[in-house]
């Protein structure tokens, strides 16, 4: 049996294992594989990327660069812009990006292109699995064609599964060996290979019955949390009508050790999974004639998130009898979280553009991101590409409002208050002693 053959294979590290996509997903389950024993090739579009790693150097943050480099210098690790090397794969694992729209429908060019290189060259004996986000049914019912039109018989002559991705960029304590993963194969053969792949690199393996739960699995993982910071956020528009103290509020619901799971407003979702994946879901809902209000509504709160804080600084400068047209702004962070340098859906640009068509000077500073250009980034706007600033004192003091927009550990926070005048601390980032006896005045979200 074609199963009984690749999971030999797996277990005997002598499956050469393909990758493709080095992003935040691709490239540090690569280097897991090579670190395991494996030979693993990324394949990649990106030239400069191929090369950095072939360099043995590494462009993500979460990944030790001296492991990058022992895994390339002994021979397990390479990466390539040319696709056929594919054929020589055993196991092939799709990593690509899965954007949406602007119609906000799912886009899976990415995962088609990755779907059309590997068809070229499918050969009996492969185990092809998809971690790229998706919608439900799309493993099975848009890649299990295409690769039956080579003549190729699913089970016979090749293996493919769905296997979600799993990863929060910047957290130090889950990483690819130890987030469990889920699989969930187009056949029950393919799960058994799949699931015995991942168990070389990971600690838990949970298998499920079809690519189907695996799809909906990830999804779920995702939109629950829309769902949730949803509700936190609107609460906190409620408490700012109120004026009473959101992040108090959470704190003291926190306590109830039963039935309560804290989540923590903020100036909109960014990064690449949780603004994108419930649209994912909501569209298959609509092709079965269900209409998904919770998520609808879910993204009409946070969506609007960057227009409150736009609110908020607005209320600032009016109380400081100063106007939002002609006032500087300074924008502490543009990363959609904490400690990285991504910015895909970050609401810091939504808030730098709806700032920009105001009249506001906007400035940043950003430790992990140099510039920003707009004509990239899903704004309601454009503009022209902004620069980091250095995080002087002249810098803080000049700004008629500082906007805490990620809260990076590299800033003094402490510092920061003693400089400025108004803050709006949109991260809950000047808490506790950071506060008290500071110049400026601060206005939380």
């Amino acid at each position: 049996m074609i199963k009984n053959e690749i999971i030999d294979l797996i277990k005997d590290k002598r499956a050469r294992v393909g990758v493709i996509g080095l992003g935040y997903v691709g490239l540090p389950l690569a280097t897991e594989f090579a670190r395991n024993g494996f030979n693993a090739t990324g394949f990649e579009v990106d030239e400069s990327k191929a090369a950095q790693i072939n360099a043995g150097e590494t462009y993500i943050g979460d990944i030790d660069p001296s492991l990058i480099k022992d895994c390339v210098a002994s021979g397990r690790l390479r990466a390539t812009t040319d696709f056929h090397g594919l054929q020589e794969c055993d196991a092939i694992i799709i990593c690509v990006p899965t954007p949406l729209r602007k119609t906000k429908e799912p886009d899976v060019s990415f995962i088609l292109s990755a779907a059309e290189e590997i068809k070229q060259r499918l050969r009996r004996g492969q185990l092809v699995i998809l971690e790229s986000t998706t919608y439900p049914g799309t493993t099975d019912e848009v890649l299990m064609p295409m690769f039956q039109e080579t003549g190729l018989k699913l089970d016979e002559d090749f293996l493919l599964a769905f296997s979600p991705e799993r990863v929060d960029p910047g957290n130090p304590q889950f990483q690819t060996h130890n987030i469990p993963k889920v699989v969930g194969g187009v056949t029950d053969d393919s799960t058994a290979a799949a699931a015995v792949l991942y168990q070389q690199i990971v600690k838990e393996v949970h298998a499920v019955s079809s690519a189907r739960v695996a799809e909906a699995a990830k999804l779920l993982e995702n939109t629950f949390r829309a769902v949730n910071i949803g509700m936190a956020n609107e609460m906190a528009r409620l408490c700012y009508a109120l004026n009473i103290d959101t992040w108090e509020v959470i704190r003291a619901a926190a306590t109830k050790p039963f039935g309560f799971m804290p989540f923590y407003p903020g100036p909109g979702i960014g990064g690449h999974c949780i603004p994108l994946d419930p649209h994912y879901l909501s569209w298959k809902a609509r092709q079965h004639g269900f209409d998904s209000r919770f998520i609808g509504l879910a993204e009409e709160v946070n969506s609007r998130m960057p227009e409150h804080v736009v609110q908020l600084v607005s209320d600032g400068l009016n109380d400081d009898r100063k106007s939002m047209n002609g006032a500087r702004v300074l924008v502490l962070g543009v990363a959609y979280k904490r400690d990285i340098d991504d910015v895909r859906e970050s609401p810091a640009l939504s808030i730098i553009d709806r700032l920009r068509s105001k009249g506001c000077e906007v400035r940043y500073h950003d430790p992990f991101v140099r510039e920003v250009r707009f004509d990239d980034a899903h704004t309601e706007g454009s503009g022209s590409p902004l620069s980091s600033v250095d995080l002087s004192d002249e810098e803080v003091s000049a700004a008629d409002c500082v906007i805490i927009v990620t809260d990076h550990s590299q800033v003094d926070y402490v510092r920061l208050v003693d400089l400025a005048s108004l803050v709006v601390d949109t991260r809950n980032a000047l808490n506790g002693d950071v506060r008290r006896g500071s110049r400026a005045r601060i206005i939380r979200l």
